[in-house]
């Protein structure tokens, strides 16, 4: 008897676990505050008058910065068809996903930087926010398998078909506005903190430092 294969992908509603926050920027800020601090006793505060000049510092060797983390658990389902429809599978699965938000600080120089001596503020503006592609954990997946007879490659495409499904689910998920801004202010929190703690060890008491996105409006606006 003759066979046709057919795949029926498709995408059951998703869930979202509890987003995940980190924090490696808190070592970060104190490993630049150690630098500044360095630098400072070796130059002079000569050297580290510019506060522009002290807050690239605190960038200059870093590339990147892990603001966020959220993990999330996409649930998919795919179906399979053989012998003309004789045989007939089905997978739902459940596969974690994490996903990274993180910060290109090589984009941050001199020109995203204000600063305001008459009332001691640093105003930088950040580039957009990159996510990672997620990171399936399908080692933790669980799945729901039906059918008579699901037959070594039957299996095969619907892990595939499940495999690609929670990984677009993951990054659609990984996009929407509440764990976006929840990023964001991840991001603000950080590089607020990764620059007082230098500009304070430089010399600069009673600084303040305002964070923005590319189109956010200045607060000091």
């Amino acid at each position: 008897m003759a066979t046709s294969d057919r795949e029926q992908p498709r995408t059951v509603a998703p869930t979202m676990a509890p987003p995940v926050r980190r924090a490696p920027w808190v070592l970060f800020a104190l490993t630049l505050a150690a630098a500044v601090w360095l630098a400072w006793r070796a130059f002079g505060p000569e050297q580290l008058g510019d506060p522009l000049a002290t807050s690239l510092l605190a960038f200059e060797k870093q590339n990147s910065l892990t603001v966020f983390s959220a993990q999330l658990a996409p649930v998919v389902a795919s179906d399979d068809e053989r012998m003309l429809g004789l045989l007939k599978s089905k997978q739902i699965a459940v596969i974690p996903a994490r996903v990274e938000y993180r910060l290109d600080l090589s984009q941050i120089d001199r020109q995203r930087m204000r600063w305001n001596d008459a009332n001691r503020t640093l105003t930088v503006t950040l580039p957009p926010l990159t996510v990672s592609r997620p990171n399936l954990d399908e080692a933790r997946a669980q799945y729901i398998r039906e059918g008579v007879l699901i037959t070594r490659d039957a299996q095969e495409r619907l892990n595939r078909n499940n495999t690609r499904l929670a990984e677009q689910q993951a990054a659609k998920q990984a996009a929407n506005p509440v764990l976006m801004n929840l990023a964001r202010t991840a991001a603000r929190d950080a590089v607020q903190q990764n620059l007082t703690i230098p500009l304070q060890v430089a010399g600069y008491d009673n600084v303040t430092v305002e964070v923005r996105f590319d189109g956010e409006k200045d607060a000091s606006q």
